[in-house]
């Protein structure tokens, strides 16, 4: 019965919709550093607690508490780099989904950790609370 689920047409409610295009969003750049002890795995955990982006629905703000936590591999992020890239996002319309999964990219892309867990919770609105989360383990090398 599953199986034979048609979906129905999106933007139902006929909004405009305009999300910030990936080549406009003019994202800071991750730098890093070398990380002096491959091979012993430790945690980093960072907690972001002012990630502001646009929605693309209503140009509204959406606030959010950004948690990353990874493995490193054979760099770290550098923090500042961290910090510019996060507050690049202010000016973007970009959906929730959307945005955690385009952190966790530029996030492996810049370092090429073990793991890395990254979850988006963001605040209320319109009485919904929406927690997203992403997971990434580095596939082993032959």
């Amino acid at each position: 019965m599953l199986d034979d689920i048609k979906l129905q047409p999106e933007n139902l409610q006929a909004l405009d919709i305009r999300s910030t295009p990936r080549d406009e969003m003019e994202l800071y750049p991750l730098d890093t550093f070398g990380y002096e002890y491959p091979g012993s795995k430790i945690w980093i955990e960072f907690e972001i607690p002012e990630f502001t982006a646009i929605c693309p629905f209503s140009d509204f703000p959406d606030f959010a508490v950004i948690r990353l936590s990874y493995v490193p591999n054979e760099r770290c992020i550098e923090l500042k780099s961290l910090k510019l890239y996060i507050n690049s996002f202010r000016n973007v319309k970009v959906f929730h989904e959307h945005v955690i999964n385009m952190i966790m990219e530029d996030f492996v892309k810049a370092c090429d950790p073990l793991r890395v867990k990254i979850e988006g919770d963001f605040h209320v609105r319109g009485n919904i609370k929406t927690v997203v989360r992403a997971n990434y383990k580095r596939p082993k090398k032959d």
